[in-house]
């Protein structure tokens, strides 16, 4: 029987873990998951430890979270630091899947025969290496707080690759990383964890955590003397003093399990032990207890060791219990199912801001749930500004992961009511096209709903009506308490009656067909109210109008007057000239992904001279269409020739000039017209 089949035997619980969360992600990051369970794709950070600990060290510090951090995340770090201070760096051991590739990375170099090298504990190379992944933790800390966004999703490989490179990732770093990762990882074990890794950083760091007690009582009594001690310089202490315990002692003490040594059964001459720790710890050296800042207690010494001297346990006489070897997995699950289900009971607000409070104010709050466009800090800040307009409101509480907000507000300068209006942004969404030439008035009904204060609920709503197959057109909505949505209907479909809007408003759940099969499943909390009983019609033109978003960009241009450059507008520079504009009718351009393209082919075009602007509107038989007004020298064949070009030059900035593919495709050429102001 093979060595490697007999040590996994042996060690089945860390693989089990490992190889178990390795496949959860494969399966949840590609899809396969949410597809299978019909849920949303899966979030790449959400239950990473070191986010959570970057969201709380930045809490602490500015009182706000970092990105779209939530408590599951903060739990995850409090969780990670918790079994660090207490047992050991089980994450690293048993769930961190950059730590599982560099182990399987490690028995792929021995299959291929690969030779590979040791930097050897306690020389002067792996002192050197080792304050790497402290002053990564110190920069990635610092950049955290200051911008409150996650900087190590710059760098993070883990990151990189689930994202397939499509993060926030800066990719220099990103590459750089995932090289260290699978280059340096399969000629010397471990060499990310034990060198880079700034949540290995923080962990070792953690394991002197009567040092940083030491330190933490400093800081305050300095700050009861009036010396107050930056963040920064705290931050830096914290991680020059991790560097230099983990360098110069390398035993951290207060521990509770180890790996135990029972020296009259060890030979000291296989050094299984040895070979086989990921560290390449010299395990009889440390004694009865290894207390070496590396230990992972991932359990393969106490494998691999032919004479059975090694065990796991609190004391030598508790490692005499087989069941202890068990015990580090076992605390692992136990943490980390404690961290998800702890942090699903509570929320931190990402922001708590507070402006204008007078003493004696008498302020009450107002909660607003379903407000999907908090999302993030970046979103809770601009929710903030628009708060800060609004007489009468002084604060404001965002929970991102629930995405509702908390307002506080002076009852004698405005109330509960007007603030909700004020939140409240009136939308609508085109749920079908109508014929303009089939109608000349549609139907309109009138529902009342709660929990729709944000426009993308509408979108959703919108989007449920169009899977009933009804002939239903549109719907928009306008604030009252309850909201009013009104619906554009065919003037002769039957059974929109108030059980259909009942039925249909209530889903809990949007099932929107996939390409290639399945269904995507999007959580939904919208309350029908009722159906108003009065029928109201709307002309059809005005409806079309009324539906749809427009675009309008004009150019302007540099001309040399007297020696000087002048820039003006180009509607101004060919006033009183013979103008036109050519016109590109498409159904197809008034959907939100042609939209998004309309800025690039205006961009293309605002180059050439005799091109005055472009827009987006409904031509006189209220079709869509792009229209480019020009005046010459420009002409009909030229413009033509610029939007059907394979290349666009696009300019992003004076001095950020590119050459890309097309964004939009045209099927038949159009036609021009004189342009009447």
């Amino acid at each position: 029987m093979s060595k490697k089949p007999s040590q996994i035997r042996k060690n089945w619980p860390k693989y089990l873990l490992q190889w178990g969360v390795l496949a959860a992600l494969i399966l949840c990051l590609t899809g396969i998951c949410a597809a299978l369970f019909s849920s949303e794709p899966a979030d790449p950070e959400r239950y990473c430890p070191f986010g959570g600990i970057q969201a709380f060290v930045t809490y602490l510090v500015r009182g706000s979270l970092p990105c779209s951090m939530s408590s599951v995340q903060i739990l995850m770090g409090l969780a990670l630091a918790a079994a660090v201070i207490l047992f050991s760096k089980l994450f690293c051991g048993y769930l961190c899947p950059v730590g599982t590739v560099e182990d399987l990375l490690t028995k792929l170099r021995k299959a291929l025969k690969i030779k590979g090298f040791e930097i050897t504990n306690g020389t002067v190379a792996d002192k050197l290496l080792r304050i790497l992944k402290y002053a990564l933790l110190f920069w990635i800390l610092y950049m955290t707080v200051t911008a409150s966004e996650l900087f190590c999703k710059k760098l993070d490989p883990y990151y990189a690759v689930a994202t397939g490179f499509k993060g926030e990732i800066t990719l220099w770093m990103s590459i750089i990383s995932v090289s260290l990762v699978l280059l340096m990882g399969l000629f010397v074990k471990r060499f990310w964890c034990k060198y880079i890794c700034p949540l290995g950083a923080a962990s070792n760091t953690l394991k002197f955590w009567m040092w940083l007690v030491v330190l933490a009582l400093v800081v305050v009594v300095l700050g009861l003397l009036g010396v107050h001690i930056p963040w920064v310089w705290v931050f830096a202490a914290v991680c020059l003093l991790g560097y230099l315990l983990e360098i110069f002692s390398g035993r951290p003490r207060g521990q509770l399990l180890h790996v135990i040594v029972d020296q009259s059964h060890c030979g000291r001459q296989c050094y299984s032990c040895q070979k086989n720790c990921p560290y390449h710890i010299n395990v009889p050296l440390e004694g009865t207890v290894v207390r070496n800042v590396d230990c992972v207690l991932c359990g393969e010494c106490v494998a691999a060791c032919p004479s059975k001297a090694l065990s796991i346990g609190f004391t030598p006489r508790s490692a005499r219990c087989g069941f202890m070897k068990y015990l580090p997995a076992i605390l692992t699950t136990v943490l980390l199912a404690a961290a998800i289900i702890i942090g699903g009971k509570f929320e931190l607000p990402t922001i708590d801001e507070n402006w204008g409070i007078e003493e004696g104010m008498k302020l009450e709050t107002v909660k607003i749930e379903n407000l999907k466009s908090v999302k993030c800090y970046g979103s809770s800040m601009a929710f903030k500004a628009r708060m800060e307009g609004i007489k009468g409101v002084h604060g404001v509480k965002t929970y991102v992961t629930s995405h509702s907000v908390v307002i506080k507000y002076d009852p004698t300068k405005t109330t509960a009511e007007k603030i909700q209006e004020e939140v409240f942004v009136p939308s609508h969404f085109r749920v079908n096209s109508p014929d303009p030439k089939a109608y000349s008035s549609l139907k309109v009904l009138t529902i009342r709903t709660e929990k729709m204060y944000d426009r993308t609920d509408l979108n959703r709503l919108g989007m449920q009506f169009r899977l009933t197959g009804k002939k239903i057109y549109g719907i928009d909505s306008q604030y009252d308490c309850p909201l009013i949505v009104r619906v554009y209907v065919d003037p002769e479909e039957e059974g929109l009656d108030e059980a259909f809007f009942r039925e249909t408003v209530n889903k809990k759940s949007l099932d929107m067909p996939v390409h290639g099969g399945g269904v995507k499943a999007t959580p939904i909390d919208i309350e029908f109210v009722r159906m108003e009983k009065e029928v109201g019609s709307i002309d059809i033109k005005e409806y079309l109008e009324m539906m749809f978003d427009g675009f309008k960009a004009e150019y302007k241009g540099k001309y040399t007057e007297n020696g000087e450059t002048v820039i003006r507008p180009r509607t101004e520079d060919y006033a009183g000239k013979p103008q036109f504009f050519y016109e590109l009718v498409d159904q197809n351009y008034e959907k939100p992904i042609v939209k998004r393209m309309l800025p690039y082919l205006s961009n293309h075009v605002s180059k050439e001279e005799g091109v005055i602007g472009t827009y987006l509107c409904l031509n006189e038989d209220l079709l869509p269409c792009i229209r480019i007004r020009y005046a010459a020298p420009m002409t009909e064949q030229r413009l033509w020739e610029l939007i059907t070009m394979p290349v666009w030059t696009i300019t992003y900035k004076e001095d950020d000039v590119r050459e890309e593919s097309a964004k939009m495709t045209f099927d038949a050429p159009g036609t021009s017209h004189r342009w009447v102001e």
